[in-house]
């Protein structure tokens, strides 16, 4: 992993001032539109959390198709659905990435912003932990003492709040395995093209589900609630997309170290947002888990910053030597 502002994770090499500055443009765009998404869900109260996420799925899949069509992949595209193990491997990140959207979608809609924050703020450890148990990566002293401390803040939060964070675990868990499904099937897939896939993996059951809510209950909201709640609803698909875009976008300009760091941005506006927008409340235990939670993410940024100032110096070391 490249040290901040010195190497590019596409070339290695150093990248240009105007390079890092429009990286950084893409990587913050990116986290303010994932964070602020509370607000945006927030305005589909009237649809069931399984018809926003299916009305996801669709329009996002139209969106993407857009953007096949526009910057001319299809042959790119159509060279993945030809591999059915390739499709098997994103039939896998589809779902896991379904259950996350959902997820996200009932805790923003219900009152429980605060625990999608709580999902994200602990996602990276989840991820580092994955690593280890599915990769046998190797951890770092301080990466052990970040998850053991995330633990305990998930251990506070249950015994003292009286219930375990089930929504918050679930979305990290699910991000997680997306991720670790992802690392295996995505390598040389544009994120496009990645985001495409999984919609034609998921759209049929989307649209299976849409007709049978609009035939055979009267709980459809798609096409019932005016032109204005339909566009709002199709908005997902380029609210789903574009983040998608600008954050490969940005990994093409940053090192991954940077963005590593710069991550905890969207849970910290969804933190934000549900104490002073949406009037949710902490009370003192949950204050005692998010407490917890800040100082794990902190060890682990800390420790993620110095290892790359530490492999940018031996690379340094390395080619005084040559």
């Amino acid at each position: 992993m490249s040290s901040p502002g010195i190497a590019s994770p596409a070339t290695g090499s150093v990248p240009a001032a105007s390079e890092r500055r429009s990286g950084l443009f893409y990587v913050v765009a990116t986290y303010l539109m994932w964070g602020g998404l509370p607000l945006y869900f927030g305005l589909l109260t009237r649809s069931s959390p399984f018809e926003i996420v299916a009305g996801r799925v669709l329009f996002s899949l139209v969106f993407c198709l857009l953007l096949v069509s526009l910057t001319r992949q299809w042959r790119n595209l159509l060279g993945f659905l030809r591999k059915p193990k390739t499709l098997g491997m994103v039939g896998i990140a589809a779902g896991l990435i379904a259950v996350n959207w959902l997820l996200y979608v009932i805790a923003t809609t219900t009152g429980h912003t605060l625990d999608a924050s709580f999902g994200y703020f602990i996602n990276p450890l989840v991820a580092v932990g994955l690593g280890v148990i599915f990769l046998g990566e190797r951890l770092r002293r301080l990466q052990w003492v970040a998850i053991a401390v995330a633990g305990l803040a998930v251990l506070m939060m249950s015994v003292l709040y009286g219930r375990v964070p089930w929504l918050g675990l679930g979305l990290a868990f699910s991000f997680g395995f997306y991720g670790l499904v992802k690392s295996k099937v995505a390598a040389g897939m544009k994120p496009v093209i990645s985001l495409t896939l999984e919609t034609i993996v998921l759209a049929p059951f989307a649209l299976v589900f849409e007709v049978w809510l609009m035939t055979a209950t009267d709980k459809a909201t798609l096409l019932t609630q005016g032109t204005g709640y339909f566009w709002l609803l199709a908005a997902s698909g380029v609210i789903t997309a574009v983040p998608l875009l600008t954050f490969g976008a940005a990994a093409a300009r940053l090192p991954l170290s940077l963005i590593g760091m710069i991550q905890y941005m969207t849970p910290t506006i969804q933190f934000m947002i549900a104490i002073f927008m949406l009037g949710e409340t902490l009370t003192p235990e949950r204050w005692i888990g998010f407490v917890l939670i800040w100082v794990a993410c902190l060890i682990f940024a800390f420790d993620t910053y110095r290892a790359a100032r530490l492999q940018r110096r031996a690379a340094l070391s390395i080619r005084s030597r040559s």
